[in-house]
């Protein structure tokens, strides 16, 4: 069976928006596999969006539902997922590499007995496939080394199970008929229990998601001139996260959530402004795949430039001033 499982996300009962990217992703692999794409929703009740799922490519959509899935429930949904896997003969899963995603998938593949390729950034099929009769083998793109190399692997495992990178498999869409079906679960209570989800504040965006990603470094000097990257943020009309470098974080200037690196999160979005960050090679390991990446530093030779598609050798306290300005000009 080439059938291929998308596993979304959900949160207060509306899908992510990383959702379409999985579909997305899971359309393409079973394209390649000549099969089809059932997505995957866990949720409390209905959920908001899944109507749409078809569109990108969902051949079928399935919600599952629990009250405990109201909110992430990792024991009962890797189980609810791994006896459905194992029921249905899909031959691969798909899930997010979001944070609920870089959990959970490692606890599906444990169940199931199978390799993991987590944070993907490109997946195709090779020898056989396309044909129907599922005998290529899935190999997907990472990052390793820091991003300095991209590592290819080939799963050979009877499920394929695979994360994708957010902000890389851009939603497309590919219509199909989306048939939504429903089952309500019973499912033991787990040793693990998630009691709260803390929304970033303001209503933040995340920064693993965010189309647009405007980071600060030491050379702001002060956690006070962040205001400078939030003021940025709002003109790019809502879109942009604020993150930070790890001396920043390591300074206690900014939370630990917004660090973006090695020892943080990894992000690659459409546009990343580096601003009065040098770019340590731990910096650079968590955005150096992202689409467009500008540069504000008043040391020409810092190594952000090497990576840099643009760059502004300048003081920050002027340029990213002026770059707010004329941005909200352009906005109207």
């Amino acid at each position: 069976m080439n059938t291929v499982l998308a596993v979304l996300e959900q949160r207060d009962g509306a899908l992510r928006n990383v959702s379409q990217e999985v579909v997305t992703g899971a359309r393409r692999l079973a394209d390649a596999l000549g099969g089809t794409v059932e997505a995957l929703v866990l949720g409390a009740g209905s959920v908001k969006g899944v109507d749409r799922l078809g569109g990108f490519g969902a051949d079928r959509v399935m919600t599952v539902t629990n009250a405990a899935f109201g909110t992430y429930a990792p024991e009962a949904q890797s189980e609810v997922i791994a006896d459905r896997v194992k029921a249905g003969g899909y031959r691969a899963v798909v899930f997010a590499a979001s944070a609920t995603g870089k959990d959970l998938a490692p606890r599906v593949a444990a169940r199931l007995g199978v390799a993991l390729a987590q944070d993907i950034t490109d997946l195709a099929v090779e020898g056989g496939g396309g044909g129907g009769d599922g005998g290529g083998a899935v190999t997907v793109i990472r990052p390793v080394y820091a991003g300095k190399a991209l590592l290819k692997l080939k799963l050979t495992g009877r499920v394929a199970v695979l994360s994708l990178r957010p902000n890389v498999f851009t939603p497309v869409q590919r219509p199909r008929a989306g048939a939504a079906e429903s089952a309500a679960v019973t499912v033991a209570a787990g040793r693990v229990v998630v009691k709260q989800i803390k929304a970033a504040p303001g209503g933040a965006l995340d920064g693993a998601e965010a189309p647009i990603e405007v980071s600060g470094g030491r050379g702001l000097k002060d956690p006070a001139n962040f205001k400078l990257l939030e003021a940025l943020a709002q003109a790019l009309g809502g879109r942009a996260a604020v993150g930070a470098s790890r001396a920043v974080v390591d300074a206690g200037w900014r939370p630990h959530a917004d660090q973006v690196g090695q020892t943080g999160k990894t992000v690659s979005p459409t546009l990343y402004v580096a601003v009065g960050i040098s770019g340590a090679i731990q910096h650079l390991a968590g955005m150096r795949t992202s689409g467009v990446i500008v540069a504000i530093n008043k040391d020409k030779d810092a190594p952000i430039f090497k990576v840099a598609d643009y760059g502004i050798v300048g003081d920050l306290f002027e340029v990213v001033p002026r770059l707010t300005e004329e941005i909200r000009k352009l906005h109207g």
